[in-house]
């Protein structure tokens, strides 16, 4: 709800991309493009596309569709998805091809190989039972292409995925749920399959770019090793828990780490503040731990306990370790915690150690 008001859903860029490519196609086998065109979603919804652009072109159709990505805040939301089929030998199938915008894969770990385009499976299944509602066995290319991908993809994590020249045509569902921010986890979740398709054995976690500079200085980590979790250190740990690496890192400003010393793996805003009472209450000073509960920020609170000679980092790390390792265990990883102040100096620090191999860990780390 935004307001009051409900938010409006969107489609994938995979879903228009299949509207584009049943358009398409139905224009090759009867010389119509059919507008608005209607697929069929993996769940059963119906929904139909207009088409922006509609044109037979040298050995084949082209058809297009504006994304609409509802009320989410989705970097291709109004981009124009353009795909082309061309006929080819019979018994060839679908063969995907990235045209301009789309990326390619360039390293492994991804759902698609290297040298593919960046067509994701989900995609590809849809596109394949669009055009088998039109006629069963389709020999043809589909071309995919992105008005101004390359430049929107530098929006996007795809080139430290290794994916190069454009966007990624992702959905497994076909709709986009506003903020759910399912684009950004999975780039998590592909982030870390390419560091342990590359081999890398300690990735780094970090909630903004601030952070990420600083943990990489700090470790000397290649950029594959590096993952933007953002706000959602929680979608990174539970998903090593399942696809573990030998050593990790979680990496952040004073007061997202404080949010995660405090029990929270989403560090949202919308979630809540940090709690500077209970922040106050690490202090031994009660005068002091009043003035902490009363700051403005977390910073100001860092700041009145470091100049009164009781610096909090450490303690806020002890802490954001335990619930880290809470949601990481049981994984045969070490952990680290380290919080950096908004300059990239190292104010906390809970070193690397092994997690126990219980999914219940005691709090307060020391």
């Amino acid at each position: 709800m935004n307001g009051g008001k409900a938010l409006r859903r969107g489609w994938t860029t995979g879903a228009c991309a299949t509207a584009a490519a049943k358009a398409a196609y139905a224009a090759l086998r009867h010389g119509v493009f059919p507008d608005p065109v209607t697929i069929r979603l993996p769940g059963g919804e119906t929904p139909a596309f207009a088409l922006a652009r509609a044109e037979f072109v040298a050995g084949g159709a082209m058809a297009a569709v504006v994304k609409d990505a509802g009320d989410d805040p989705d970097v291709t939301h109004g981009a124009l998805i353009l795909v082309t089929l061309r006929p080819l030998p019979p018994g060839a199938g679908v063969v995907f091809r990235a045209g301009p915008g789309v990326g390619m894969v360039t390293r492994p770990g991804l759902p698609i190989p290297p040298g593919e385009p960046a067509i994701n499976p989900g995609p590809r299944a849809m596109i394949r039972a669009a055009l088998a509602e039109i006629a069963p066995d389709a020999d043809v290319e589909v071309e995919i292409a992105i008005a101004d991908g390359e430049k929107l993809a530098e929006r996007t994590l795809n080139g430290r995925l290794g994916i190069v020249g454009g966007l990624s045509v992702l959905g497994t569902t076909g709709i986009v749920i506003p903020y759910s921010c399912a684009a950004w986890i999975d780039s998590i979740h592909r982030g870390v399959d390419v560091a342990r398709a590359m081999g890398i054995g300690h990735v780094a976690g970090s909630t903004g770019s601030a952070s990420e500079a600083a943990v990489q200085a700090l470790h000397g980590l290649p950029d594959v090793a590096l993952i933007e979790m953002g706000d959602f250190v929680g979608g990174l740990l539970k998903y090593l828990r399942r696809h573990p690496v030998p050593r990790v890192t979680i990496a952040g400003g004073v007061a997202k780490m404080t949010k995660l010393a405090q029990g929270r793996l989403d560090l949202h805003s919308k979630r809540g503040e940090a709690d500077l009472a209970a922040l106050g209450a690490l202090l031994p000073d009660a005068a002091l731990a009043a003035r902490v509960a009363a700051a403005n920020t977390v910073a100001e609170a860092f700041q009145m306990a470091e100049a009164a000679g009781h610096p909090l980092g450490d303690a806020i790390a002890a802490r954001a370790w335990d619930v880290a390792a809470e949601a990481l265990a049981p994984a045969p990883s070490e952990l680290e915690v380290v919080v950096f102040d908004r300059t990239g100096r190292l104010v906390g620090r809970a070193v690397f150690a092994k997690l126990p191999h219980s999914p219940s860990l005691p709090r307060n780390r020391r």
